[in-house]
């Protein structure tokens, strides 16, 4: 299926676009899922009880206190080996690391990547390194649909997302899958306020940006709302507006985006001194240097 041609057909119907990201920021799943899904199938099925301590610190700083917090799961994971291949306690253990090059070599030629992209490219050059990677992948959508359920928007981002949905066309830009975005949305009734899903299969959040939104509408009538350092690359990427969600005071900050964000928005004050606070309140949040590097 040709998924970016959807966001390539995605045709406005308002004056404004806004553009949410999922995980983390509408929904407080980031946590539940990396530390109860995502990590503990990487420990069983790559094999790494033996070194289970440093790689949960290591995959938990990755993947939600840093700034690469919000990435593709794929690009994360090799994130998360490249950390830990230089770590003290794995080097002086001589733990056998998976060795993940075909994926490495996927991840730079791919954009759409998801699992059946994986798959197929799997069925192509049957390199037994990608069934670990498949095998995790596939077991954390299978536990995670199964297992996790009843996980409530922010409270202030329902009213935001409402009271947005008036003026705008609004799109969920995110690197979750598909199947559980458009579960996570139906589920909490608040899919009828979007008019598109953008997901894993559809490309990086870039494209997202840039195939439904850009040279579509006004640049300074576009607005991404994400909570992670690739949602801002994103926006910036475009030359668009960028609404931080800062982790750890989700509410606060959809509190402000709905008694001040949204007014500057829409009456063309929001670019400037207001957003430079924004983000940079937003990057100090998110460090580059582990704490394991800290001196």
């Amino acid at each position: 299926m040709d998924y970016q041609k959807e966001l390539r057909e995605f045709t406005p119907t308002k004056d404004y676009f806004i553009g949410i990201d999922s995980d983390g920021c509408v929904f407080d799943s980031m946590e539940v899922k990396q530390k109860e899904f995502f990590i503990p199938n990487a420990l069983k099925i790559f094999n790494l009880f033996a070194v289970s301590k440093v790689v949960r610190e290591t995959w938990e700083f990755v993947n939600l206190y840093s700034v690469h917090r919000g990435g593709n799961r794929f690009i994360s994971l090799l994130k998360v080996f490249e950390f830990l291949a230089g770590r003290k306690e794995i080097v002086e253990s001589g733990y056998p690391l998976p060795d993940l090059t075909p994926l490495r070599v996927w991840v730079e030629k791919e954009t759409s990547l998801g699992n059946s992209s994986l798959r197929n490219y799997y069925e192509n050059i049957k390199d037994k390194r990608l069934e670990p990677v498949l095998k995790w992948s596939e077991t954390v959508n299978r536990e995670i649909g199964e297992w996790l359920h009843d996980i409530p928007p922010f409270r202030h981002a329902i009213t935001s997302i409402e009271k947005i949905s008036a003026f705008s066309d609004i799109m969920v830009v995110s690197q979750t899958p598909l199947e559980a975005l458009e579960y996570e949305w139906l589920e909490n009734d608040i899919k009828k306020f979007v008019k598109m899903i953008a997901a894993q299969e559809h490309g990086t959040k870039a494209e997202h940006l840039a195939l439904a939104a850009k040279s579509k509408y006004n640049d300074s009538r576009i607005l991404l709302i994400g909570d992670a350092s690739g949602d801002l690359g994103a926006a910036k990427k475009n030359g668009v507006l960028f609404y931080p969600i800062i982790p750890g005071n989700e509410n606060k900050s959809w509190k402000r985006f709905n008694e001040e964000g949204i007014e500057r928005f829409i009456s063309n004050n929001f670019k400037g001194s207001f957003e430079d606070s924004l983000i940079d309140e937003f990057r100090k949040s998110l460090p580059e240097t582990p704490p394991w590097k800290i001196i």
